[in-house]
């Protein structure tokens, strides 16, 4: 090894170099710290917005299935008023035959 003076050149760096350079060090991870911490919470961030996204998604879907669903089953309840007014007779041997299968299955 290289001497300076009768030391290495490990020895020859001064306590206050080392100082600084732990200082420097302490600022680096300081940084780091912060900038994580920023990145973290802009993660949390993105991922809260995408989430409420999707709600707000799923809940339109849902919306527009629910109102399908309701406008097939007024339609339904239209072509049974109507089969009804046409054929009265029909329908009321209909609904006292489903009756009696109804009052026969409960039975047992």
């Amino acid at each position: 090894m290289a001497t300076v003076a009768g030391k290495t050149a490990n020895e020859a760096r001064t306590n206050p170099d080392l100082e600084a350079d732990i200082r420097q060090l302490k600022a680096d991870i300081d940084k780091l710290t912060k900038q994580l911490a920023k990145t973290g919470e802009h993660g949390y961030g993105t991922a809260r917005r995408a989430a409420a996204e999707g709600v707000e998604q799923l809940r339109a879907q849902g919306e527009a299935a629910f109102d399908s669903l309701r406008g097939n089953a007024r339609d339904i309840e239209a072509q049974m008023v109507a089969s009804v007014r046409e054929k009265p007779v029909t329908s009321l041997a209909i609904a006292a035959g489903v009756g009696f299968l109804f009052a026969l299955l409960t039975r047992r």
